[in-house]
């Protein structure tokens, strides 16, 4: 029986490689819901996982990475982009809260940034959702969850933007 990561990976590869823009993100959004409905696959290679962020898989030729994400405390992140990648996000177990943001200043970069939200929604187990490069989104998830996602590349390598609300600024990601 072939293992449902390896395919999962390989058909995201195809869809990557025959479309290198939206159509292509999107088939690597239904093919993460449809990994996800792999029972066997999420109690044998999710569910174990200790608390913490694996790396399940990065293509070396397209570069994108399937990581998964296992939390054992809530946790909120602030509005934040992906910079020049895309991303997909799966749940798989609990739930996710996500808000969409949109920059209504006019600006681009680091510094002075207004944003106001523009939707809200939840990912349930065996759904996931698109961000499109440069997409600004926070999330809310409560203890003890694990999701999946699958990004364009190695965010820590690329520069990427975090914005607060509060102070209506935008500052780079540092990752150390």
């Amino acid at each position: 029986m072939a293992d449902p990561l390896a395919a999962f990976c390989g058909s995201c590869r195809a869809a990557l490689i025959g479309d290198k823009g939206r159509l292509g993100r999107e088939a690597v959004r239904r093919n993460l819901e449809r990994l996800l409905a792999d029972g066997e696959f999420v109690a044998g290679r999710v569910l174990p996982l200790p608390p913490g962020r694996h790396t399940l898989y990065q293509d070396s030729d397209l570069g994108f990475v399937v990581l998964a994400h296992v939390l054992d405390e809530a946790m909120e992140s602030p509005p934040h982009d992906h910079g020049d990648s895309w991303a997909v996000y799966g749940q798989v177990t609990r739930y996710t809260d996500v808000s969409e943001w949109s920059r209504v200043d006019g600006g681009r970069g680091v510094g002075s940034a207004e944003l106001v939200p523009t939707r809200r929604y939840r990912l349930e187990p065996g759904q996931a959702g698109l961000f499109e490069p440069g997409a600004i989104h926070a999330i809310a998830l409560p203890a003890d969850t694990r999701y999946m996602r699958v990004t364009g590349t190695d965010l820590d390598r690329i520069p990427r933007l975090m914005f607060d609300t509060v102070r209506h600024l935008a500052m780079p990601i540092h990752d150390d």
